[in-house]
């Protein structure tokens, strides 16, 4: 204890005495700036000469030591400098003025380290008072300052330029004179070709930098400046060949003089500093030792510099080797990484620096994707280094983000284009994990879950997703091996797609982008089976895991969860058919954004060939329970097997249905398809007519798929002899049709296409002719006369549609009426002879006016039993009212008859025609047209049989709201009316007909504002009776909805118009909250309730605002 006490009161004593700043001025000292501590003068000594220079270091040298033994206030560090020199094993005495310099510089800095060690033992800080001020801590004795910290660095600059790079053999290192004007002096003055001991030298500075760089503050100014220098030194006294050939053996003499011991040293110390550095640094100063190739990357325009003397070859591989070691550590990709990408910034702007970087990317990656030599073996090296590359993809700094996920990206696809195998088992399949994983788990396991627990969470799905969409879509490489590795996991993304279709989340574009992406770069076979596995038809599709759900996240993402048993077979039922249609209208969605690619059109013709193979199979009877079936296990698997294809059947109508409302206009992108078309439609008729009589339908079938070949041989599309090819395989069913056929007019018309298509359009009928110009345009009175209908055997409801349609033109610049001679005999004749062909007009262009019997006409075909005849008839009506046409408001009572009548339509496509016609017809005329809908909404219409059915009055509701919106602020007109009318219809028996007139009522209170006026009592009252009385919770809903309305479109204005109602509001809205049983019902009164907070707030507290106000006294 008394000999411990006594070496900390020495150390305390020590200390105290020497002081720091008295090692730093003798640094200034030695260094030329004696007390100023500012570092060297570089700009004298850069220009002086050889024997100046070396002058110049003999005076400071002799400075130095005449301050050391005179100034009695030096002597602490005369002391501690000879104990340095007596522990300096490396030192020697020499003649030569710049070894001499840099021992000298190399004792002080080793006193300075030993000064700095001792003031820090012997600093005790004192304890912070808890009852002063908070204060900043105070220093460390041994902080250096930045004007000492500059003094150090030249002192490191000067050892490294006279006692170690001066004897690095050729090629090891940066050269002196590739480094200052001062380097290049100093290089010629030191010359390691007469010196007799090198070697020793350079072992004695490296030793002495090591030493130094123990101490903390010391290290980071020696190993983040001269870390390169260090590291050369080292590799040479360690790892140079002591034997050679030829001129390698002068210079490899050197190391002779050096004991084993000594280069095991060296070795370990290398290995010490690369561990202790900052990886990214090591990266790269062993990228500059290892030297680059003799043709460097240029520029035009750049300089072209000097190149360096290339490293040997020792020196080559062990960079190689050290390089591979960091990049086989824990995060060592990422340090390799960063040391390329981050040390060796392109200069410059534009499309230079873009491809320089571009370039060094790749370069990177095909560093990563290259196995080295060190390792096990090339599966170990990808077990190690894959799940680096994939965490290179989840860098968000944002400097280096895109830099980052390039290297990543073009590391993975080089990994899978050379090595496939392990590319997916250990960079594909653990990227796609988090989608497959609900798979990958026990069935038990999954079950033993409760409700919802989540199994995937946000973070790491969104991860996942967006890893794909880099890699995939980003990278854009389509080889078999990703394409083939995305497959199990198509399902669950198109799931997980259909999911974020109902919500608003980030992952929706990517997974659209992931999805169009594999339908893009996929064979068209491989396309369209993943798009019959979409849609449940063709080959099985693993989609989420049935146990499994998709729940909305905080984040904007989503969370994979178990789903909760549902008990109710018929709710499970009701979920599993709605989540089948919503992912069928998904998928026809998502079919609409690659429509130029014709994958939709071979879709709907798969889908056509489908349709027909089941109508073959219904045909011929298959639905009848075979004889075979004896026992009831075979007939259970029969009817299975029987649903299961009554399913798909469904699946096929379901989604053609869908093509032809959202992707009918542009379903077909060439020849081809509509060939295929036309050849499918060909084949369901031959098997139609072969089973017996065909109906209607298909009589209208097979003719628009005739007008369709008459059209493409009679002109309408420009073909070449290569589109002749693909029609020659019409021929054969055209002559069974011809064969075949009940009507002559339809084997005439087969057997004249068969010929027109064999001569490739050199011989054509007139019979050709006529359906071709039947197929293209109609006039609109060509069945019509006298009021009877003339059926054509060959129209379809398709051209009695393009008769009446006053839409887009075909060809038709200036929409007049042209006059065309038709052979037909079912076209009408006029005055000359010529049949009236009425050409089709834009949306919006004012049409020519209609003559009275054209008008009669349309008027007719409102009435036709064919839909989309009456619809199209329906929807020009209407535009002749949009278009102010003088005979056709004149007719406003016929008019109204005739929409009214088909707004009693089954047919949506019927009664929203007939709807939309009555708005307009209102919007023209309200003040005649607005009692008749209001007593047709109140159930007592003038002319009518009876009252009218709650569907139809619905109808009528929306004709109303529809006006109400057209009129504007003119609705304040018939305000008591409409109100009136929809709270009658609030007291209605039929529920639904109550919550569409409440509904209704909302939004003509939110139109009115201030306008209200005393109604609002008479409103107030009847939500109040409602919300408290009626039974159904539909009507609650809408109620309650009412209020929210009403608040929300007043906004400001609500304490105004509502000021007598208010409270009398909040306190229903509080009771529905307190009572209601109905979620639903409570969530709109939470909702109607903050929106009411919001307005009381703003007006009890409203916003401050700044304003200058200037008043003119008298």
């Amino acid at each position: 204890m008394r000999y411990c006490a006594h070496a900390q009161w020495t150390l305390s004593a020590m200390a105290e005495s020497l002081k720091l700043e008295r090692a730093v001025e003798a640094l200034a000292l030695l260094l030329g700036s004696p007390g100023g501590g500012t570092g060297t003068d570089t700009g004298s000594l850069q220009m002086a000469k050889h024997a100046a220079l070396l002058e110049t270091l003999n005076s400071n040298l002799a400075a130095l030591e005449e301050k050391l033994g005179q100034d009695p206030q030096w002597n602490e560090l005369r002391s501690l400098r000879a104990e340095v020199r007596e522990q300096a094993a490396w030192l020697e005495s020499s003649t030569d003025v710049t070894w001499s310099f840099t021992c000298q510089v190399l004792l002080l800095l080793l006193s300075l380290k030993k000064c700095m060690i001792l003031l820090a033992a012997a600093y005790h800080p004192a304890k912070p008072n808890p009852r002063t001020a908070e204060a900043a801590p105070a220093l460390s004795p041994d902080t250096l300052s930045i004007s000492q910290q500059k003094t150090v660095q030249s002192a490191l600059q000067f050892v490294i330029t006279l006692g170690l790079c001066p004897y690095l053999l050729p090629g090891v290192g940066i050269p002196l004179k590739h480094r200052t004007e001062f380097s290049a002096v100093v290089q010629d003055v030191v010359s390691p070709s007469t010196a007799p001991n090198t070697l020793h030298r350079l072992y004695a500075s490296c030793t002495a930098l090591l030493q130094i760089a123990q101490h903390p503050s010391l290290g980071s100014l020696i190993l983040t400046r001269h870390l390169g220098d260090l590291i050369a030194g080292l590799c040479q006294l360690g790892f140079c060949p002591t034997k050679g050939k030829r001129e390698q053996a002068r210079p490899l003499k050197q190391l002779k003089g050096l004991t084993e011991e000594q280069r095991t040293h060296c070795r370990e110390a290398l290995k010490s500093v690369l561990d202790r550095v900052y990886q990214p640094l090591v990266v790269r100063e062993l990228l500059v030792l290892q030297g680059g190739s003799k043709q460097g990357l240029q520029f035009p325009g750049q300089e072209v510099k000097q190149p360096l003397a290339q490293a040997p070859a020792w020196l080559r591989r062990l960079c190689g080797q050290l390089l591979s070691e960091r990049l086989m550590r824990p995060s060592g990709v990422q340090a390799v990484v960063r040391g390329i990408m981050e040390g060796a910034g392109t200069g410059g702007s534009g499309a230079e620096a873009a491809a320089a970087d571009w370039r060094k990317c790749d370069m990177v990656a095909r560093i990563l994707a290259s196995c080295p030599q060190q390792s096990l073996s090339l599966e170990d090296y990808y077990r190690q280094v894959c799940p680096q590359i994939l965490d290179l993809l989840h860098i968000q700094e944002k400097l280096t983000t895109h830099q980052f996920q390039r290297v990543a990206t073009t590391a993975l696809l080089t990994m899978a284009r050379e090595h496939p195998q392990l590319a997916v088992k250990y960079l594909l399949h653990p990227m796609l994990a988090p989608l497959l994983q609900c798979w990958d788990m026990a069935e038990v396991a999954m079950e033993d879950l409760p409700a919802g627990t989540v199994l995937v969470k946000e973070a790491e799905l969104s991860r996942c997703v967006e890893d794909v969409f880099k890699v995939y879509v980003v990278g854009n490489e389509p080889s078999d091996v990703l394409l083939e590795s995305l497959q199990p996991a198509l399902g669950v993304i198109f799931s997980l797609y259909c999911f974020t279709k109902q919500n608003v989340s980030h992952l929706r574009s990517p997974c659209q982008e992931i999805l169009l992406w594999v339908l893009e770069k996929s064979e068209r076979k491989v396309a369209l089976s993943i798009l019959e596995g979409f849609a449940g038809l063709g080959r099985t599709m693993q989609f989420l895991h049935p146990l499994c759900q998709f729940q909305i996240a905080g984040g904007g993402g989503a969370v994979i969860t178990v789903k909760e048993t549902i008990s109710d077979e018929e709710e499970a039922l009701y979920q599993k058919v709605s989540s089948e249609q919503w992912q069928m209208e998904q998928l026809v969605g998502l079919l609409t954004h690659c429509q130029k690619s014709g994958l939709a059109g071979d879709l709907f013709i798969c889908c056509l060939k489908e349709l027909t193979h089941v109508a073959a199979k219904d045909e011929s009877g298959s639905d009848a329970v075979p004889l075979s079936c004896e026992s009831l296990v075979e007939l259970e698997q029969y009817h299975s097997q029987h649903l299961v294809g009554q399913k798909k059947k469904l699946l096929v109508l379901q989604l053609v249905a869908m093509l032809c409302e959202r992707v009918s206009d542009t379903v077909f992108t060439d020849i081809v398809q509509v060939v295929e078309f036309v050849a499918v439609t060909l084949q369901r008729a031959c098997a139609n007519l072969a089973q017996g009589p065909e109906g209607t339908v298909e009589a209208q079938t097979l003719s628009m798929s005739m007008g369709l070949v008459a059209a493409m041989v009679g002109g309408a599309v420009q073909l070449k002899s290569g589109d002749f090819a693909f029609l020659k395989q019409l021929v054969p069913l055209l002559e069974e049709i011809s064969r075949i056929h009940p009507e002559p007019v339809i084997q005439e018309l087969a057997a004249d296409l068969r010929i027109t298509i064999c001569t490739h359009g050199a011989f054509s009928t007139q019979m050709v002719g006529t359906a071709a110009h039947s197929t293209l345009g109609k006039s609109i009175g060509s069945n019509r006369s006298g009021g009877q209908t003339h059926a054509n055997p060959t129209e379809s409801p398709e051209d009695k549609t393009a008769r009446l349609s006053l839409g887009p033109p075909q060809n038709n610049e200036n929409c007049s009426h042209t006059n065309s001679s038709m052979a037909s005999n079912h076209s009408p004749k006029g005055k000359n002879g010529d049949s009236t062909v009425q050409k089709e007009c834009p949306a919006g262009t004012p049409t020519a006016a209609l003559s009275p019997q054209q008008l009669q006409e349309l008027l007719l075909s409102a009435y036709d039993p064919e839909i989309p005849v009456r619809a199209a008839a329906l929807r020009g009506l209407s535009r002749l009212i949009e278009q102010r046409d003088p005979d056709g408001l004149k007719a406003q009572e016929k008019l109204l008859k005739v929409f009214l009548e088909n707004m009693e339509h089954g047919d949506s496509f019927v009664y929203l025609s007939a709807i939309q016609g009555v708005a307009l017809l209102s919007d023209v005329y309200p003040e005649q047209i607005l009692p008749c809908l209001l007593a047709q909404y109140g159930c007592a219409s003038p002319g009518t049989r009876g009252p009218q059915t709650a569907e139809t009055r619905m109808k009528v509701g929306e004709v109303l709201m529809r006006v109400t919106r057209a009129l504007g602020d003119m609705s304040c007109q018939y305000r008591a009316p409409l109100i009136h009318a929809f709270l009658r219809g609030a007291r209605d028996p039929d529920s639904t007909l109550r919550a569409s007139s409440l509904s209704n009522l909302g939004e003509l209170c939110q139109r009115l504002h201030f306008q209200l006026g005393s109604v609002v009592q008479e409103v107030t009252s009847c939500l109040t009776a409602i919300v408290k009385t009626d039974s159904e919770a539909e009507v609650r809903r809408a109620a309650v909805h009412v209020v929210v309305v009403l608040l929300r479109g007043l906004s400001e204005k609500a304490t105004e118009v509502l000021r007598d109602v208010l409270r009398d509001l909040y306190r229903l809205l509080k009771s529905v909250v307190v009572s209601d049983r109905d979620e639903v019902t409570v969530l709109h009164a939470q909702l109607a309730l903050e929106e009411l907070d919001d307005i009381v707030r703003r007006f009890l507290f409203p916003p401050q605002t700044l304003q200058k106000k200037l008043m003119v006294l008298p």
